[in-house]
């Protein structure tokens, strides 16, 4: 019989207006990968935070390596044998390897006495060395400053740190959110290491076909409650959607592919797109109203760092952009928001909200003047009312449009920056992973959104780097790669394979249309 690691019962948890665990309780069985799926607002992170001493459970039990424990800070997880590596990393910049992994424990010399408190920087960096070794990890120096790393080797640094405290169970939380493919072979090699050693994971993930891939044991949680821990051999990717929706779920994300090109007259022409920091590089293309097009590629590949540009966000070096066919001249976003354009940032939580205000304040920030009477003062009951209007619309669940945004779901966080731009009446919304960190049902609503955009006329630049997405949504792809746009394919020729050459640039071929 396997020998239980983590047991946790009855665990309960209730913030104001909401119990966001009821009872929830399970078992975690010693070196395996144990995945916690659910939609946003399940539960997830609120139980990953009491077992890593982010919060404490109001009723129930955990026990760890066979003791109970009560954890209200996260050093005495640290200190029992578990610890978290959250979506967003938190490491020092400016700081070394070596320095972040050890941060708070460096050794230092002890005699004589002169010398005591020093860091004994030797040590350090070769105790880092051994660290990163028995990882697999070769290509790292302990004395590179972190700000000098990729998002997948800081995700390895994060993976470091947490096995110098001796970890016994790792959280990780969302690990592959910014990994290309080839990262995440990587990380999922280091994690069939750890599973060898011994080591539990916890993995959180709405990458489904990663959990069934990588995952021995999953657990469902769906509005605070338990729904069922299996093995992965019990699961297919539709029972796992069933069970975390609480319904026979059939996901739709495609589009009727009726787009005809003869008779429309591009809204939007690129021509030569340069930036200055040279991660535009010659960059050319139409987009049609009520077209969905596709723009895909590695991390890396300068992708966001287009749709910034066209918005106004990022400096041009030269070409031209054209609006119904008048060449136009955007030097900052309200430019772009003036001319009809709108951009749906990558990042939500950094770029795209106001995470302490309202979900009201939030929807109206680019509508304001248009609120506002000329003392400008907000016309509260038309705010409040178009504001309303827009919950309905998109089916944003919120206690209240007074909910300050960063208590929603990704997913509902998503649907809120829509609304703002759709208050807007734009002619051309610009998406970037839109889909991003967000459940299977929110992902659903989205694509949901985006067919009745086109249908209306929006016209839709779609950034994703999830093949199925673009291949099931857009009317036309375009690939990047190093800043160069490699190919542009119809939606009737498109697939993986065509797809991945010009991504990994083994096509050969320039870009049209």
């Amino acid at each position: 019989m396997s020998e239980i690691i983590c047991r946790i019962t009855n665990v309960t948890k209730r913030f104001p207006g909401v119990t966001a665990l009821d009872k929830v309780g399970f078992e975690i069985e010693t070196g395996t990968v144990h995945a916690i799926v659910g939609e946003n607002g399940a539960g997830k992170s609120t139980l990953m935070n009491i077992l890593s001493g982010v919060y404490y459970a109001d009723d129930g039990a955990v026990e760890f390596l066979g003791k109970p424990v009560l954890f209200n800070q996260p050093r005495m997880a640290q200190i029992a044998g578990i610890a978290m590596i959250h979506q967003e990393l938190s490491l020092a910049p400016h700081m070394t390897v070596a320095e972040n992994i050890f941060e708070g424990r460096m050794p230092l010399y002890g005699m004589p006495l002169y010398a005591f408190g020093f860091v004994n920087f030797r040590k350090l960096n070769r105790d880092c060395d051994e660290l990163l070794a028995r990882l697999g990890i070769t290509r790292i120096d302990p004395k590179t400053l972190v700000k000098n790393l990729s998002v997948s080797e800081m995700q390895l640094l994060e993976i470091a740190k947490a096995l110098s405290l001796n970890t016994k169970m790792i959280i990780m939380d969302e690990p592959t959110s910014s990994l290309t493919n080839t990262e995440i072979d990587f990380l999922f090699k280091i994690i069939e290491g750890l599973r060898t050693d011994g080591v539990t994971i916890l993995y959180i993930s709405h990458k489904l076909e990663e959990v069934l891939y990588i995952a021995d044991t999953i657990t469902v949680l769906r509005d605070g409650q338990h729904i069922a821990t299996r093995s992965k051999q019990d699961l297919d990717e539709k029972q796992l959607i069933n069970l975390m929706v609480g319904r026979e779920f059939n996901q739709i994300i495609h589009r009727e592919f009726i787009f005809q090109y003869d008779d429309k007259t591009p809204l939007l022409e690129v021509r030569h797109l340069h930036d200055t920091a040279g991660r535009i590089k010659d960059v050319s293309f139409t987009l049609y109203p009520g077209e969905v097009l596709g723009l895909t590629g590695l991390v890396g590949a300068g992708r966001s760092e287009l749709l910034e540009a066209i918005f106004g966000a990022g400096k041009l070096k030269s070409g031209e952009i054209l609006l119904n066919g008048k060449k136009v001249t955007i030097n900052k976003p309200r430019d772009a928001i003036d001319l009809g354009i709108g951009l749906i940032p990558e990042g939500r939580k950094i770029q795209g909200l106001f995470l302490k205000m309202p979900v009201e304040d939030n929807m109206i920030m680019v509508y304001l003047k248009l609120l506002c009477y000329k003392t400008g003062i907000i016309k509260k009951k038309k705010s409040r009312d178009l504001s309303a209007e827009y919950v309905k619309e998109l089916s944003i669940k919120t206690p209240s449009l007074n909910q300050i945004v960063s208590n929603l779901s990704g997913g509902n966080q998503q649907k809120t920056i829509i609304a703002r731009w759709l208050m807007n009446n734009p002619k051309i919304l610009l998406m970037d992973e839109p889909t991003h960190g967000i459940d299977v049902a929110a992902k659903s609503e989205i694509y949901r959104i985006i067919n009745d955009l086109a249908g209306t006329g929006v016209s839709i630049i779609l950034l994703s780097s999830e093949m199925l997405e673009v291949l099931s949504l857009c009317d036309r792809i375009m690939v990047m790669h190093h800043g160069e746009l490699k190919g542009i394919l119809n939606h009737a020729e498109a697939d993986q394979v065509k797809i991945m050459s010009y991504i990994l640039d083994k096509s050969g071929l320039k870009a049209a249309g």
